[in-house]
């Protein structure tokens, strides 16, 4: 009896186990392939409901060169809308053409403009470079006998007094 217990204990979650697997397995992801096919499809039993429609009313007035007139007028109907479909793909690449032209030239602008703003401060940078080469000569300078001009040290102090005095 215990056996068949431990049998049927084991088939149970076997059962359990394969409708995790189940759940878990069920794929509802996006897929945009998938989708289109769909979405084709629709429209393929759409325009097949109408035509089997049309037909019907066709035989119920049982005039056969209605139906033959209908037939030209479906085929000339998706004529038109492959025109269209066609026209719709030129515009799209165009659109697309012009969209990454645009981004390109976008980019384009981005990258000169930083190449500006990193010449401009380069620039700054070796003015300001020059006007401190500049003021360590002047500061390092030394009469004949060794010592050191006080001019240029007396000049230097007295313009940073006034520029604080300023601000």
């Amino acid at each position: 009896m215990k056996k068949n217990e431990g049998v049927n204990e084991r088939m149970r979650k076997r059962k359990r186990k394969n409708y995790s697997i189940n759940l878990k397995s069920d794929k509802s992801h996006y897929n945009p392939a998938l989708i289109k096919k769909q979405k084709e499809f629709y429209k393929n039993a759409k325009n097949v409901k109408k035509f089997k429609k049309m037909l019907k009313h066709q035989t119920e007035q049982s005039d056969h060169f209605s139906t033959q007139k209908l037939m030209i007028e479906n085929s000339s109907a998706e004529m038109k809308e492959d025109k269209c479909e066609s026209e719709r793909r030129r515009k799209k690449k165009y659109c697309l053409e012009e969209l990454y032209r645009k981004k390109h030239e976008e980019k384009e602008r981005e990258r000169m403009e930083r190449e500006a703003a990193m010449m401009a401060k380069k620039e700054e940078r070796e003015e300001a470079q020059a006007r401190r080469k500049a003021l360590r000569d002047k500061m390092l300078k030394k009469t004949r006998k060794g010592q050191p001009l006080m001019k240029y040290r007396i000049e230097h102090l007295l313009s940073t007094i006034q520029a604080s005095s300023q601000i």
